[in-house]
Parts: C-alpha cells; structure tokens; sequence
C-alpha cells in the first residue's frame, strides 16, 4: 500500500516537469498550446548564433579575399620639353581609383592624365592606386625637362639686308612639299623687327617657304636650294636661320610668282657668302613665349 501510494504521488510530478519544457501559444492565441522539445529549441539557437557570426565576420573575410592593386603605368617620354604635352598610361591592376603627383605642385585623379611642365629641372612623378576598400599601392618615374626645340628665322631682303615685317614663313617637311605647298608643317609671320620663333620642332631639316606683299624667297630657291634649307635641328637648343628673299612683283602667291617645277642652279649668288650677326640677346623663355608651337 505504500510502494502504490507513492508511485501515485510522482504522476503529478512527472507531469508538472513535462510542462516546463513547452513553449504555450495559449498566452498568445488564447486556448491553443503547442509543445516544443527543448533539444530544438538548443538547436535553433546554436543556429541563430551561427548566423550573427557569420554576420560579424563577413566583412573581414571579404576584406581579407580583395586582391592588392597593383599601381603601374607608361609615358611617351621621359626627357619632355617645357611646354610639351606628357601623356600618362594608366597600367595598374585591381584598382579602382587613382591620385597623381606631377612632382610640380599640381596633382590630379583621372585615370590617364596628360601634364606639361612650365620650367626646367628633374620631376619625380607619383601615382597612388585604390582599391575599392582602400589599399593602396604606388609607382613613380623621374621625368628630366629640356628646354624647349626653338627655330628662330630672321627674314632679310638680300641686297639691301633690312628685316622684312609681316612676312609669311611657312615649313615644309620636304623640297617636293615646299614646290607643291602640302604637307605644311607650321605657319608663323615676322614680327616688326622681321622675326618668327617655332618651337617643338623634330630634329630634322626645314623647307622655309617666305612670302610677303613685296618679297618672296622663290628665285633664291631656284639659285640655290640651300637658301630655302635649314640645318638639321639640335634638340633642346635655339636654333638659328635666316630666310633672305628678294623684292618681288606684284602679282600675288601662286603660278605668277612661282614656278613650280624647281630648277636648282648654282650661280654666284650664295648663301654662304651672306653673313649676317646673331641676336642672342633674348633667352629661351622669351622666345618660347612667343613661338608659334607645333603640335
């Protein structure tokens, strides 16, 4: 009587603790009461637990995955002339955006920038790569800048030898070009003191094609060819010609004033018998500023 009054006393028991461990949806949807075994409840709060981790530490593992940029780039010339166009070539790598230090003061963000430089001396150029997060990586080059090509032309009328104002001075990259006036290289006029400066010149040898209302140089490139021939150009240095014409007719540029099939003679008439003192008062930065550049 006692075993069976004892084993009914932990039926309550047994039951009360069976409650416990389910969730009642009876507080929430009044007579409806829904039990969950507590192993699933473990289960899905490991579960939650593991999504908030995976939260916290996406960021550094997709941080860690991101490639390294890798900064790299190209210039079309390493020894530029003041006033010269540089063109930069954007190489990099797994990068998305950029910072250039010119070395000058001035920087820009474009991918391929072009700069040109005011003064001589050495430049040490920096480009900064970035990455989307941030990192970062750089290169550099040294750029020495020259002083400008310069081709500075006196126009003189032979005889007499008084500068000639306001002449047309064209150059041609060759004689066939100079006689068919294609191919022209630039076009500058004489100032009052019958001076023209071009700059950016290639290093090689000029046609000079003068015209003016009253002179041209055609007879004295029919005389001799050299009167109408530059030397070759020196690079980076002033360099010097003088154009000598004649007074001409009245009749205008053209078939009248030239006769296209050039006929080249050697008369008495030479240049290297002309000599004429050079002006080298004014140094390059004035000339430059008044040359006519040539792309």
């Amino acid at each position: 009587m006692a075993h069976i009054l004892t084993l009914t006393l932990q039926i309550p028991t047994l039951k009360a603790m069976k409650l416990t461990t389910s969730i009642s949806k009876a507080e929430k949807h009044g007579n409806t009461c829904i039990q969950v075994p507590s192993g699933l409840l473990k289960s899905i709060d490991l579960k939650m637990k593991r999504i908030i981790y995976l939260f916290l530490v996406l960021p550094f593992i997709l941080f860690s995955c991101e490639s390294t940029p890798e900064a790299h780039f190209l210039v079309n010339t390493d020894e530029p002339e003041v006033g010269q166009d540089v063109l930069f070539t954007n190489d990099s790598h797994n990068a998305k955006r950029f910072e250039w230090d010119f070395g000058d003061g001035y920087v820009s963000s474009e991918a391929d920038p072009t700069h040109y430089y005011t003064a001589t001396g050495t430049y040490e150029v920096v480009m900064t790569a970035f990455s989307k997060s941030g990192l970062s990586d750089q290169a550099s080059i040294t750029l020495d800048v020259k002083i400008p090509t310069l081709l500075e032309i006196e126009v003189v009328e032979w005889y007499e030898e008084y500068d000639v104002a306001g002449a047309s001075v064209r150059l041609y990259p060759t004689l066939v070009d100079w006689e068919a006036e294609t191919n022209m290289e630039s076009e500058g006029f004489t100032d009052q003191d019958g001076f023209v400066v071009f700059s950016h010149l290639g290093p090689y040898v000029y046609y000079v094609d003068v015209w003016e209302q009253n002179h041209d140089n055609y007879t004295l490139a029919s005389e001799d060819v050299a009167n109408i021939r530059t030397p070759e150009i020196m690079p980076h240095k002033i360099n010097r010609f003088v154009a000598w014409v004649d007074v001409a007719d009245h009749s205008g540029k053209g078939e009248s004033r030239r006769d296209k099939t050039l006929v080249i003679k050697k008369l008495e008439r030479k240049t290297d018998d002309k000599s004429r003192d050079i002006n080298e008062t004014e140094n390059w930065q004035t000339l430059y500023n008044k040359s006519i550049k040539l792309k």
